[in-house]
């Protein structure tokens, strides 16, 4: 017999423990010295709410799974059918194969296909690796097709700061503008401040706001590297920050109201474009044939009573 999720692929290293699936190459468990840094799934379960998912060709949502590209027009099966739409991809429950497994790095493989909706066949990757500075994502795609592809990419970790819920943790988000969308299918209509959706604190404590919000224009370092925290207020130190690198334009972030554990987690969702971006076209790669793009992002534990990060409402780097 196989967990619902297959094959349990396990690293370790400096304290931390990450354990992804052949299923979807999703993240399940990631802990530092035993502490959750994410909520992800039992091994006896199967992943609910795209937890720890990979998301490609596209996160996210693609409106009536239709749009135009190369002068030719696709309709993909509508993969969330009560909005009536193609949502996250197409690879978050294939089998992705093992191309190496050390002690503390694995890199999976998965050949995408060309299929009704998506006529191209990528070679996918993505490589998983622990150390001392935490957790280090890489999700690439290679276009094998005669044709350039459209491509974005995206993942799903729900993040946890300490015990107790959500609205009990400070998050320090760092960007200027959000995603405007409509309440029903949670397409795009606009872009606003980043300040209508969060409060003016320095960091925000999340308390009763209600995230489902994607948002870009995010303040970096000097390596080009944007963070978003959170910390428990509980008086524990406990934290968690995710970082993306320059090819991450977007986050989703989302406090999870209609999951099984509601406002148990807050999913902060890497993305390189937006919802809906193979129709806008904002921030889409056209990935020309036998062009590799990649993209990295990462989870690390936050030292007791440490935060990093700068709030919404400085100006972007």
């Amino acid at each position: 017999m196989k967990p619902p999720s297959g094959t349990q692929h396990v690293i370790e290293s400096a304290g931390y423990r990450a354990v992804v699936t052949e299923s979807g190459g999703a993240l399940r468990d990631l802990t530092f010295e035993g502490r959750p840094l994410i909520e992800g799934f039992a091994e006896d379960a199967m992943a609910d709410g795209g937890r720890g998912q990979l998301l490609m060709p596209w996160p996210n949502r693609i409106r009536d799974g239709r749009y135009s590209f190369g002068g030719k027009t696709q309709q993909l099966a509508l993969t969330e059918p009560s909005r009536q739409n193609a949502s996250h991809g197409l690879v978050r429950w294939v089998a992705w194969t093992v191309v190496a497994h050390e002690a503390n790095r694995l890199e999976l493989n998965y050949f995408l296909p060309a299929q009704t909706g998506y006529p191209w066949a990528l070679d996918l990757r993505v490589t998983y690796a622990v150390g001392s500075d935490g957790l280090h994502v890489t999700q690439a795609a290679t276009n094998l097709a005669t044709t350039a592809a459209p491509y974005a990419s995206g993942a799903h970790p729900y993040l946890v700061a300490g015990e107790g819920e959500c609205g009990l943790w400070e998050l320090t988000l760092q960007a200027q503008t959000y995603l405007k969308t409509d309440p029903d299918r949670l397409l795009p209509t606009g872009r606003g401040p980043a300040a209508e959706i969060l409060y003016d604190d320095d960091p925000d404590p999340i308390g009763m706001m209600v995230l489902n919000h994607a948002v870009t224009d995010l303040r970096r370092d000097e390596a080009g590297i944007a963070t978003v925290t959170l910390v428990s207020d509980q008086g524990d130190g406990h934290g968690v920050a995710l970082w993306v690198d320059e090819h991450h334009k977007w986050l989703q972030v989302y406090t999870g109201e209609d999951t099984k554990t509601p406002r148990a987690s807050v999913a902060v969702e890497p993305m390189t474009a937006p919802p809906d971006a193979f129709n806008s076209g904002d921030d889409l790669v056209t990935l020309d044939p036998g062009a590799t793009f990649a993209a990295t992002w990462g989870i690390r534990a936050l030292p007791k009573n440490r935060r990093s990060g700068l709030a919404v409402g400085h100006d972007g780097a």
